[in-house]
């Protein structure tokens, strides 16, 4: 595992510039950044630090997390781009929380004002590590951003606190939190300041979780005053129903699961442990293989925000939830760190554009917390806020609108990965880096017109002739490819999915990377039963859905021609310069039925042209149906 190391390259040390994601990363610093905070103050998630009884907007147990992911997302967003006011707005909330802030360095605005005397007493329900997981992350991004200690030096100092209060020494709880988080964030806290205290926190919530007895059966047990129903015993749910190194499959509510599985996975990084490590590598082949949406979504069970069984993927009932598809590029991240197999990468594209972009809408300020595979909006609709066919400008439980704003102003440090031997690239995002390769620095432009067009050029100018390896990966969707450096084919090899190039690299340097970039039809696996018959259409990285507003009604009477699709795509024709799909495909008359539910098979079709969009526009013109699966014909 060691050998296999890579390490990431910072926010800081890498610009984007790129003609697809930048107009997105623009809107997320003009438009969601401020909307998001304009919500929690509306909301009162901010002035909660100051709540007493009697006034209104009692705060809620997770109401802290938003305000972490979005100091979070406004911290990454400074990096780039100096932002005097937003940064004043981060010192005002950290400034209240300061001064809220508990002499034994306790920091939650619920407990603090409202159950001061139940701290830490129900570990399962109330998310308390949780918030103080999204906190230190805040905090680390903030401190990185602008060199400030403040907000790290009082995250550290709840850190500590945790620290007591956690543990199987004399008068400490040997318990976790319900809601994974601060597993991955007490890494950072590490990796940040050095500190490797941190480092065996993490390492006692991973290594203690699911131990018998179980904590949270404790916590339930006189003299305690909580009660258990029937039923609150499986805790496959928060995944502490066995300890970690013999879990194999992703089960239980997904955010947390994917949270749980990061933390898992940077502490192999640090502490490598083989046990652990095969646990992520299994947890994960199993949702890629059986659990996981053609778009990179996760959490098939509405009602839990849950995994579902193995190959239960419905569609029009699909959760699929943003901070889920979130949480699981972060896992496939830190999985890419220690084992150089593109099958991480993989995962990671295709969950960024199919499964977190459709979370925030073109102009930044509505979003999706459930991403359905197929929507049919219609009056009788009842189900949850959660679940609806339109964005929202916001949710009670509002996880996900900071989520997504924080992945997208970070998401530079997730290109590039290093160690003393070479660059790995994993994502091909246009733009500027400074990555240091055993001693000497390399600057590496990247530019292309992805995932639009195949061609990717990259310029390498090292501080002085350098030998290293460059890895490129080669997405499995790619039929072919070529390889040049500076105009000539290059020899190079193919490695667990990378095109690797060995050679000594000189100032000026100029390599270009081709794929074939054209529409393809894809089945599920026959075990998947509600996409039986039916097929998908994928350009590149990109999964289309057909939309009412371009097909008509009844989408789930189209049948597209798989065999001869005839597919015709017109460059940037859609919105925000997306390209169109068209495709061959029928559909039934419509005529005939005189008013009857149903009548004898009668075969009449009409030939049809549908239109296919990129799945993350879809819902951003006419509200109306959509589906990405398609009868086959």
């Amino acid at each position: 595992m060691e050998n296999e190391k890579y390490y990431p390259v910072s926010q800081q040390a890498v610009t984007v510039d790129d003609r697809f994601w930048t107009p997105r990363q623009e809107t997320n610093r003009k438009k969601t950044i401020p909307a998001v905070h304009g919500w929690l103050g509306k909301t009162g998630r901010i002035d909660a630090w100051d709540w007493k009884p009697g006034k209104e907007s009692k705060p809620h147990i997770f109401w802290d997390s938003d305000i972490a992911k979005w100091i979070e997302s406004a911290s990454y967003s400074i990096s780039k781009v100096p932002d005097r006011r937003l940064e004043e707005r981060i010192d005002r909330i950290v400034d209240i929380m300061s001064a809220r802030q508990c002499p034994d360095g306790y920091l939650n605005s619920y407990f603090i004002n409202v159950e001061p005397d139940r701290k830490f007493t129900n570990l399962r329900d109330m998310h308390e590590l949780y918030c103080a997981g999204h906190l230190i992350e805040s905090a680390v991004a903030y401190f990185q951003a602008t060199g400030k200690r403040k907000f790290l030096d009082m995250v550290s100092k709840y850190a500590d606190h945790i620290s007591r209060v956690f543990g199987h020494g004399k008068g400490k709880k040997p318990g976790y939190c319900g809601h994974p988080e601060i597993e991955l964030a007490l890494i950072r806290l590490y990796e940040a300041t050095g500190e490797k205290r941190y480092l065996d926190l993490s390492k006692y919530f991973i290594s203690e979780r699911g131990r018998r007895p179980f904590y949270f059966t404790k916590e339930y047990l006189p003299p305690n005053t909580l009660t258990m129903t029937a039923g609150e015993t499986d805790y496959s749910y928060c995944q502490s129903h066995k300890p970690v190194g013999e879990q194999m499959e992703a089960v239980g509510h997904a955010v947390r699961a994917c949270y749980l599985y990061s933390g898992m996975a940077a502490l192999c990084f640090h502490a490598p442990d083989s046990d652990l490590f095969s646990a992520c590598k299994s947890i994960f082949k199993d949702i890629v293989r059986k659990k996981m949406y053609i778009t990179g979504g996760i959490g098939a069970f509405p009602e839990k925000e849950a995994f579902s069984y193995e190959y239960d993927l419905p569609n029009e009932n699909a959760f699929a939830e943003t901070c889920a598809n979130i949480s699981l590029f972060f896992f496939a991240h830190r999985m890419s760190l220690l084992d150089c197999s593109s099958m991480y990468a993989e995962v990671m594209e295709r969950v960024l554009y199919n499964g977190i972009l459709p979370g925030v809408s073109l102009d930044g300020m509505s979003f999706f917390y459930s991403n359905p595979l197929s929507a049919f909006p219609h009056p009788g609709d009842v189900r949850h806020e959660h679940m609806g066919t339109q964005r929202k400008k916001w949710f009670g439980c509002s996880c996900c609108p900071p989520n997504v704003s924080r992945l997208l102003a970070s998401l530079g440090s997730y290109v590039y990965q290093r160690n003393n031997d070479g660059i790995k690239v994993n994502l091909y995002v246009s733009g500027r880096a400074q990555i240091e390769v055993s001693g000497t620095m390399v600057a590496i432009s990247q530019e292309s017109n992805y995932p639009w067009h195949g061609i990717i050029s990259f310029k390498v100018d090292p501080s002085e002739s350098k030998y290293f390896k460059l890895l490129l990966r080669i997405p499995e969707w790619s039929r072919r490819y070529s390889v040049k450096v500076n105009r000539k084919n290059c020899p190079h090899v193919v490695e667990k999915g990378y095109a690797v190039i060995r050679r000594e690299w000189n100032s000026g340097d100029r390599v270009e990377i081709e794929f074939e970039i054209k529409p393809f039809i894809v089945e599920a696996n026959p075990q998947v039963r509600q996409d039986c018959g039916k097929v998908a259409v994928q350009m590149g990285p990109i999964v289309y859905c057909a939309e009412e507003c371009d097909n008509g009604r009844n989408l789930a009477d189209v049948s597209i021609n798989a065999s001869r699709p005839q597919f015709k795509v017109m460059r940037n024709s859609g919105p925000a310069g997306a390209s169109v799909i068209f495709a061959n495909a029928s559909r039934r008359t419509g005529s005939g039925w005189n008013g009857r539910l149903y009548r004898r098979y009668l075969p009449a079709f009409k030939k049809i042209r549908l239109k296919l969009v990129p799945c993350f526009l879809w819902g951003n013109r006419k509200m109306g149906a959509m589906t990405v699966w398609m009868n086959k014909g």
